[in-house]
């Protein structure tokens, strides 16, 4: 009987425990699995987002081809266009964005709309892309300063730049803007310093140009 009334006791004592405890019990479960569906829905959401932009992006290549190939298709120039700001208005956080940027600031550049291709990268900038697309636009932006004839301002541009792991092309683009300005030593040592960055990686350009400031001191 002792234990009949242990079990009693137990079972009325669940009982009251779930009337204390239950509903919030169950509202912690429930608010559980909100978030673990709405973790699995965000993450399935993003993903589509991502395809959906790539999808965009390739179409975006194939336009680009087509349109600066032999032929020059204006229909295909129109299109890369179109699919430049559909990328940079719905995914302007993406890398796919600013990729499209910079694709299409080389287009500009080849047009010899140098004002286009600098609008271009100065989105690139603004919308805080990775370390790597920030210097590889403020290069392009600063050897576009040095073609409109601000060398100051692209010298300026390219001191202000990370190295990250981009020491050699900086250092060899600094050497451009200073034999712009006539000024040899610099630019010699500004060469020398992207060689030297380069170690092992061959870059016969680089090396040509600093020969030739050899040759011309001989």
């Amino acid at each position: 009987m002792a234990e009949l009334r242990t079990d009693e006791e137990q079972v009325q004592a669940l009982k009251s425990w779930w009337k204390e405890n239950g509903k919030s019990l169950l509202l912690g479960v429930a608010v559980a699995l909100a978030a673990v569906l709405g973790w699995k829905g965000w993450q399935d959401q993003q993903a589509a987002k991502a395809q959906n932009a790539s999808i965009l992006y390739q179409n975006l290549l194939d336009a680009v081809v087509g349109a600066i190939g032999p032929k020059q298709d204006e229909a295909q120039f129109a299109t890369a266009n179109h699919l430049s700001e559909q990328l940079k208005d719905e995914y302007e956080g993406s890398s796919y964005a600013s990729y499209a940027a910079l694709i299409m600031a080389r287009v500009a550049v080849d047009q010899n709309e140098l004002a286009k291709a600098r609008q271009e990268l100065d989105w690139v900038l603004a919308n805080q892309p990775n370390e790597s697309i920030f210097i590889l636009a403020s290069l392009r932006k600063a050897r576009i300063l040095a073609a409109e004839g601000d060398v100051d301002q692209a010298l300026t541009l390219v001191n202000q730049v990370p190295v990250g792991g981009y020491k050699s092309s900086i250092e060899e683009l600094k050497g451009d803007l200073y034999l712009a300005q006539g000024d040899q030593e610099r630019a010699r040592s500004a060469y020398q310093a992207a060689v030297d960055a380069a170690q092992a990686n061959t870059r016969p350009v680089l090396e040509m140009k600093l020969n030739d400031l050899a040759a011309e001191d001989s």
